[in-house]
């Protein structure tokens, strides 16, 4: 039996992996309609489920979107999975699903993955939380308590 053997990090080398980031990154997105946060919260008012993954001391500092779900990122899938005991109460999988991140890049990851499960219609916001705010939108204090 023949052991792959892991190639030798350099500055040369694009990754360990068969990929890299910037190629998840960019098949991830390529399975997304990513939405811009004026857009966001249009499909907010109109019964889009808004999740909020950013780490709880970006939330502190930064503030949150009013009426977004805070959803540590360690339990996302779970909650996410319609199929699951610990999905989110309410989940419809016609439900349209925008994934929150700090800048637009966890959130494009996340979206890809709640595709997966069974989400088609989710998807990540374009900029992430900073972008929202950048954009004027309602930002509230923030640090609530993530979904158990």
């Amino acid at each position: 039996m023949t052991v792959p053997t892991q190639r030798p990090h350099s500055d040369e080398a694009p990754g360990f992996g068969p990929y890299g980031i910037d190629h998840l990154l960019s098949d991830a997105r390529g399975e997304l309609d990513r939405v811009d946060p004026r857009t966001a919260a249009e499909l907010q008012r109109n019964g889009a489920l808004l999740i909020d993954i950013r780490p709880q001391s970006n939330r502190l500092t930064e503030g949150e979107i009013p009426g977004a779900l805070t959803v540590e990122r360690i339990v996302l899938e779970w909650r996410l999975d319609p199929s699951s005991p610990h999905r989110l109460d309410g989940l419809r999988v016609d439900q349209p699903v925008i994934l929150v991140c700090n800048e637009g890049y966890a959130s494009s990851l996340a979206a890809a993955q709640a595709r997966e499960l069974g989400l088609g219609r989710a998807t990540d916001l374009i900029g992430g939380f900073r972008a929202w705010r950048a954009a004027g939108l309602p930002v509230i204090e923030g640090g609530h308590a993530a979904v158990g």
